[in-house]
C-alpha cells in the first residue's frame, strides 16, 4: 500500500513524524501543535487531524508488518498464573 504525499505542503518526514508521535504518545492535536511549534514546525491542529486520519493506517500497517503481527489477537482466557499457580481472573 503506497500513499501519495503529492500536494502536501510539508515534507513527508515531518508528516510521518507527527503521525508517529501522535500515535505513540496519545497527546491531543493542540498539544502536538505546540510540540511541533517548539521544534520549529508551524502547523494547525486541524491539519494534524487530517494527517492522522489519512496516514495513521499507513503507519499502523507498516508497524504490524515490521513486528510480524499481521492480525489482531485478543485474550479470551480468564486464567492467569500467580506465584506458579493458575487462578481464575474475574
Amino acid at each position: 500500500m503506497t500513499v501519495s504525499f503529492k500536494g502536501a505542503h510539508f515534507p513527508k518526514e515531518v508528516i510521518l513524524h507527527a503521525v508517529f508521535f501522535y500515535l505513540r504518545s496519545g497527546v491531543s492535536y493542540r498539544n502536538l501543535e505546540e510540540i511541533l511549534a517548539a521544534l520549529g514546525v508551524r502547523v494547525d491542529h486541524a491539519t494534524l487531524n487530517r494527517w492522522i486520519t489519512k496516514f495513521a493506517t499507513l503507519v499502523a500497517n507498516r508497524a504490524r508488518k515490521k513486528l510480524g503481527c499481521d492480525r489482531s489477537w485478543r485474550m479470551d482466557e480468564t486464567y492467569v498464573r500467580v506465584k506458579g499457580e493458575w487462578v481464575y481472573l474475574y
